[in-house]
């Protein structure tokens, strides 16, 4: 296992017999793979393939402020929800378990 940072996303798409190397993946997917920077450097697809290279910005790829402000406000958002308390009515169910005693 690499103890690099990931940078991309390796993924195949067999039916064309075509890698994409593209901009890391936000959420895991089988089938694909998520790579450092030597290791995307030194890549070569199967023998037969062919490989697609999407370039990005780095720097485009850095959380900006509106991203920041977004999570902020959704943190706050869940803070501020209030959870109702179920009512129980005279009579209802509480449960299935029962205390059994020893017949000693």
């Amino acid at each position: 296992m690499c103890p690099n940072f990931a940078v991309a996303t390796l993924t195949y798409v067999y039916a064309e017999s075509t890698a994409v190397l593209g901009p890391l993946a936000t959420y895991a997917e089988p089938h694909c793979y998520d790579l450092c920077e030597a290791h995307t450097n030194r890549l070569t697809p199967p023998k037969g393939w062919e490989l697609v290279k999407l370039e990005t910005d780095p720097a485009s790829l850095q959380p900006s402020s509106a991203d920041l402000a977004a999570l902020a406000d959704a943190v706050r958002q869940a803070g501020t929800v209030a959870v109702e308390e179920p009512s129980l009515s005279i009579g209802a169910r509480r449960g299935h378990l029962h205390v059994v005693r020893d017949s000693d």
